[in-house]
């Protein structure tokens, strides 16, 4: 089958040809129509937490997928072929020892990545069947910017009310927990560039910052509207302490700062406020309570680009860049 994988970790992806996977017990083959992309896939390709060691090589990119099964391994299982289904790969933990089917320890195999034609996954696994009045475009588009997200709300413990900032909340994710946190009567203020401060607003934002009007506009912007700091900040953006440490200081005492991208340390949060990476544990259950939600229209994940599988290299080394404005979906 076709898919898009690293040969090494940090090398170029390219378009290969990988063995189609072949459901195990308790698994079910999906056919992909629509896989997403997450700045998590181009880490995961940079060997972020992994060991080139202990992996098996080519590695399939991608987490996020939406398609149709069309094979069911042997034993108990609540799917059926046919079934339109929305999901996330569960890779291993950074640290964490990595497996593959036939149970060994030296990586995950060739097609557990979701750039690519088919998937296996384990059943109770995070896939869940997709409601009838869900795309599967925008399924594919929502599993992990959308359980991010909520999450993300939950860790920042923002009551209704409270202010919450998100930097970079054009992407996936941040207009994700812009609406969830809304939802709640929390007031976000989205930094975002100037261009989507509309969009943002349309989504529930109730103060848009241009992140690009200079510097120290952000900070002044946030004390104009809150002069004692935020309750919490949300960096969708900075990659290190010394771009993240600005903004953890716009938290009021008692607040947090969180940090999607690995940026946050105990010297990067002022005192009497706390620093964290966040960390997305993906269930089942709560991709299913998203999906509903998005299938009702509650619930918007922005589409910005739908490409061609052969595309996504160039797609992923523009993601690198920053900026996102909504998910890149490539079609299968």
């Amino acid at each position: 089958m076709r898919a898009i994988a690293v040969t090494a970790f940090r090398a170029e992806p390219g378009l290969v040809e990988v063995p189609k996977p072949e459901p195990a017990a308790g698994e079910v083959r999906v056919k992909i129509e629509y896989a997403s992309l997450n700045p998590q896939d181009w880490m995961t390709a940079d060997g972020a937490g992994g060991d080139p060691a202990r992996q098996v090589f080519p590695l399939v990119i991608g987490v996020d997928f939406a398609g149709r099964v069309d094979m069911i391994g042997s034993g108990d299982n609540p799917f059926r072929v046919g079934d339109a289904v929305l999901g996330r790969v569960t890779r291993p933990a950074p640290g964490a020892t990595p497996w593959t089917a036939s149970g060994t320890a030296s990586g995950p195999e060739p097609g557990t990545g979701t750039y690519c034609e088919y998937v296996s996954v384990p059943h109770d696994s995070p896939i869940v069947l997709a409601p009838g009045e869900l795309p599967l475009r925008t399924a594919a588009a929502l599993p992990s910017a959308g359980m991010a997200a909520a999450q993300i709300l939950e860790a920042a413990a923002v009551r209704p009310g409270g202010r919450l900032l998100v930097i970079g909340a054009a992407g996936g994710v941040g207009s994700c927990l812009t609406q969830l946190a809304t939802a709640r009567d929390v007031r976000v203020l989205a930094a975002v560039r100037g261009d989507e401060r509309t969009r943002m607003g349309a989504l529930g934002a109730s103060v848009t910052i241009d992140t690009t009007a200079g510097p120290g506009a952000l900070e002044a912007a946030v004390r104009e509207v809150c002069p004692d700091g935020v309750d919490a900040v949300v960096d969708l953006v900075s990659t290190d302490h010394a771009s993240f440490t600005p903004h953890a200081a716009l938290v009021r005492t008692g607040g947090v700062a969180l940090s999607t991208r690995g940026a946050a340390g105990p010297a990067t949060a002022p005192a009497g406020t706390r620093a964290a990476d966040f960390r997305l544990s993906p269930t089942a259950v709560l991709l299913a309570t998203l999906a509903k939600a998005t299938a009702s229209g509650t619930l918007s994940v922005p589409i910005a680009l739908e490409l061609p599988l052969e595309k996504a290299p160039q797609a992923l080394a523009e993601n690198r860049a920053g900026g996102a404005r909504g998910k890149t979906l490539f079609v299968l």
